[in-house]
């Protein structure tokens, strides 16, 4: 069996911000708007994928942002959610799994009270604190690069990550990241081969823990990745080619 982790939010849907052709199709209403769309080769190829792989889309979104996007090509029997700290199996929480992800998280604690506790002071922070499932934090600063750079200086660096995307500032524990969700759900499934799709720092560490790595053109580069990535040319939409890439490879991956 191959298994295909793939990001969502520009590696498979993009925003209304993104420029992907006039050839889409909404995927994610919000409160009213059209905010996430495919394009409609990536809808096409999706099926076509989902026959021969089995597709795992595999997201930082909590699980009510993952359960608002409709891909229009069937449900995934499986998702990962919430950094791979949740897994939802036919729509459905796996307790079992979520537990496991509170013990992993459970010595960075600590730290991610700390978090919380000095980005509620944050004179930066825009949007609400929240503290997803008791398995990241989340928020939203005027000068994210900033702040994620402050809280790097105070929080143990063994025990958690800070990332920033966009205005975006995500506190996460070290042992609880994509990465470590490719390598339970390796497991979980008994996966032959397993394939991870990414664009962001997020997805760094399943893109390494996987036996193929697909990411968009200059990502090695941006994120100083010293390990093999392929990297898609540039030419077409990302969730396009990194489609193509898995009906051309399936086969070889599975010999």
């Amino acid at each position: 069996m191959v298994v295909l982790h793939t990001d969502l939010d520009n590696t498979i849907i993009y925003s209304y911000k993104h420029e992907i052709g006039p050839a889409r199709r909404n995927v994610e209403t919000y409160q009213g708007r059209e905010i996430s769309f495919i394009t409609e080769k990536t809808h096409q190829l999706l099926q076509e994928v989902k026959k021969e792989i089995l597709v795992v889309p595999t997201s930082t979104r909590s699980v009510e942002q993952y359960q608002r996007i409709d891909l229009g090509v069937g449900a995934f029997p499986y998702a990962l959610v919430c950094n791979g700290g949740i897994l939802l199996a036919d729509g459905k929480r796996d307790n079992s799994w979520y537990q496991e992800s509170l013990a992993l998280a459970e010595k960075s604690q600590v730290e991610l009270e700390r978090a919380l506790h000095i980005l509620g002071k944050d004179a930066r922070r825009k949007f609400e604190l929240r503290f997803i499932e008791r398995l990241f934090v989340f928020t939203k600063c005027s000068q994210p690069k900033q702040a994620a750079a402050d809280l790097r200086e105070i929080l143990d660096a063994k025990l958690v990550d800070v990332f920033c995307n966009g205005e975006k500032v995500y506190v996460v524990p070290r042992d609880l990241n994509k990465g470590k969700a490719v390598s339970r759900f390796r497991e979980y499934i008994h996966a032959d081969y397993v394939v991870a799709a990414g664009d962001s720092e997020f997805d760094i560490p399943m893109l390494r823990e996987a036996d193929a790595g697909l990411a968009p053109h200059g990502f090695r580069d941006g994120f100083g990745i010293g390990f093999s990535v392929h990297e898609m040319d540039g030419q077409e939409v990302f969730a396009e080619s990194l489609l193509e890439e898995c009906l051309k490879h399936y086969k070889g991956w599975l010999a």
